[in-house]
């Protein structure tokens, strides 16, 4: 798929088929992910993948908005060592980073996705750090639940003019 399709047809999938994901297609949105750019090459960045459906149907009581796990056929937590961070603060921007070449990566092989924040949610983290087993300083930051669509990816047009400001506000 062309970069800048991908970029206009991404959009937040909350339901989908029942079609697994193959392990090549999981591979290739972690290793996009782990292209993400990081402050000072840190890389602060663990992922849990999930494909075990009773830990995927756990994630709703945890999250007020990931029903959607019901019906994923896979899910991916991007979790921060807090131990790897060069720059102080930057791990949340990081971790944001590779949050979206996945959303990106999946976009480009037709598999929908949806962000679902988790940091800086205490009722959010303490839970889902729970379930995964997280150890001692590591820190779930988002969740991306993934499956075939069952619905369309469509262009939405975003772009705003009048919030573009040059040389100053």
């Amino acid at each position: 798929m062309e970069l800048f399709e991908a970029l206009h047809t991404r959009r937040s999938i909350r339901s989908f088929t029942d079609q697994p994901i193959a392990e090549a297609d999981l591979d290739a949105i972690l290793r996009a992910a782990m292209d993400a750019p990081s402050a000072v090459n840190a890389q602060p960045w663990h992922f849990v993948v999930i494909t075990d459906r009773a830990i995927l149907d756990a994630i709703p009581t945890i999250h007020p908005h990931a029903a959607m796990c019901k019906t994923a056929q896979a899910a991916i937590v991007s979790v921060a060592e807090l131990a790897l961070e060069k720059s102080p603060g930057n791990w949340m921007v990081d971790c944001s980073a590779a949050v979206e070449n996945m959303l990106l990566a999946a976009r480009g092989l037709g598999i929908g996705s949806v962000w679902c924040g988790v940091y800086p949610r205490q009722e959010r983290m303490v839970p889902m750090a729970a379930l995964l087993k997280l150890p001692e300083g590591f820190l779930p930051h988002s969740l991306v639940p993934l499956g075939y669509p069952a619905q369309e990816f469509k262009r939405v047009d975003r772009f705003r003019p009048e919030r573009i400001h040059r040389n100053g506000w």
